[in-house]
């Protein structure tokens, strides 16, 4: 039966709206980072080579993602938007420009993959294996693209309007497709052939593809397609299409230069230390601290979505004036879960890394990294919000600039610690409390500021 939804899609200022708005993306984000988990974890039965390849490995796709995830975040705003003018026929248009623009980025993502990549790794990485390794996983999962995308711009629409509550649906049946799959075609269980490394690309993209036919469903059963007009507007539209292209792109760069720099972070580990040993040593305990970051930050990530929309929304009402308050409640709430998060993996930190079925020396290796990415998890649980705040305003050029001034920083950083003075990669790590600390700095200083209250989108 299908849901009747509200004819009014402005928020609230309140903590119970933003709870509504959040709880439900933390735990639609939380899936994606258990199915990456679950990858490494069969992935380090196979060997400690194989989970510092896929660190490299998903980091290149996460390149692609977070072009995926600039698009979302620049279409969420305008949506939000509209949703706050009270503007529903505005809606589909959006949405169905948005899904026409990820398609076609997917498709140069594919070419440029299968035509780039080999040569860029080929010069980035000095073990053969390695490099091999990567290049043949990534042909397979670079078609997972498309859904992904897709997938994307369904969380654009329903967060942008207020429904985040059926992201978990569609999230659910991809993480029982990627273990089910992970399970039988890494290990060749269940009469399913024994593909190894690769099996796990290839169960991405099958989770991927579920995930996006589910929620679709969805949508459709919940009559959301027909309230917001979804399929009726696929044909080009040009204003709406530049709109969202203008809104969106300074989004793409920052969120793709964001990831690069942690493909650079990756390359560094795996040129640092004195052995090709301590190398994959390095590199395992970096992969091992991004699935870290990843899980627990989702916590914050969907506070950070949450700003975006509200914020958004309720400039779209005509109430700028509740834009720094709402910033800060958003904040407390965001911190406080961050910091017990950070307190249980400085308790428990040895609980946290036995599940990758590594050796106590692994263990005892990592630890101090940990509590350097646990600090780092406090600082990103605020700088992010105010970040999002600013592109809520829809002032994305100057999210651009923030995030480009952070990177620089972070890469300078990274490259004298570990290539130039070869230190630890726990000091590598430290790299994280720069960038955050230079993003909340200028995202605060901008939204006070109040020079976004002129800007129209």
């Amino acid at each position: 039966m299908a849901t009747v939804i509200p004819n009014d899609l402005r928020v609230e200022v309140s903590n119970r709206q933003i709870l509504k708005i959040a709880l439900p993306i933390s735990f639609a984000l939380l899936v994606p980072q258990i199915n990456f988990i679950t990858n490494n974890i069969f992935l380090g039965a196979l060997g400690e080579q194989e989970l510092g390849t896929a660190g490299l490995t998903g980091v290149y796709y996460l390149i692609f993602a977070a072009i995926g995830f600039g698009l979302n975040n620049g279409l969420q705003a305008l949506i939000a938007r509209r949703a706050g003018e009270n503007r529903v026929e505005e809606i589909g248009k959006l949405f169905s420009q948005g899904v026409r623009i990820a398609l076609i980025i997917a498709v140069i993502g594919i070419v440029l993959t299968f035509l780039v990549a080999p040569t860029i790794l080929k010069y980035s990485l000095h073990d053969q294996k390695v490099l091999q390794q990567s290049v043949q996983f990534l042909y397979i999962r670079i078609w997972g693209l498309p859904f992904l995308y897709i997938y994307q711009m369904r969380n654009a629409l329903l967060v942008g309007t207020n429904q985040s509550r059926y992201l978990v649906i569609g999230t659910l049946a991809e993480t029982v497709a990627n273990i089910f799959f992970d399970y039988t075609l890494i290990y060749g269980k269940l009469g399913f052939p024994e593909m190894g490394f690769n099996g796990a690309a290839i169960a991405s993209v099958i989770a991927e593809a579920t995930g996006m036919l589910v929620v679709f469903a969805v949508i459709h059963r919940k009559g959301i397609s027909k309230r917001f007009s979804l399929y009726k507007h696929f044909g080009y539209h040009k204003d709406i299409s530049k709109l969202i292209l203008v809104q969106s792109s300074p989004l793409i760069f920052q969120h793709a230069i964001s990831v690069i720099s942690w493909i650079f972070f990756y390359i560094l580990v795996e040129r640092h230390g004195f052995s090709q040993e301590h190398s994959n040593r390095d590199l395992a305990i970096s992969n091992t601290m991004r699935n870290l970051f990843g899980f627990f930050g989702v916590f914050t990530w969907s506070f950070a979505a949450t700003t975006n929309t509200m914020v958004s929304n309720v400039i779209g009402q005509g109430r700028k004036d509740l834009v720094v308050p709402l910033v800060q409640k958003i904040v407390r709430i965001s911190f406080c879960i961050a910091l017990v998060i950070a307190l249980l993996l400085n308790f428990f930190p040895h609980v946290l890394l036995s599940v990758y079925g590594q050796d106590a020396s692994f263990v005892e290796d990592a630890i101090p990294v940990v509590r350097v990415v646990s600090s780092a998890l406090v600082l990103m649980s605020f700088s992010t919000v105010w970040l999002n705040a600013v592109t809520g305003t829809g002032n994305s050029t100057v999210n651009l600039a923030i995030e480009a001034a952070a990177i620089t920083f972070y890469c300078v950083y990274i490259y004298l610690v570990l290539e130039v003075f070869k230190w630890s990669i726990t000091w590598g790590w430290m790299s994280e409390w720069l960038y955050w600390t230079t993003l909340f700095s200028l995202s605060y200083w901008y939204i006070r500021s109040g020079k976004w209250k002129k800007k129209e989108i």
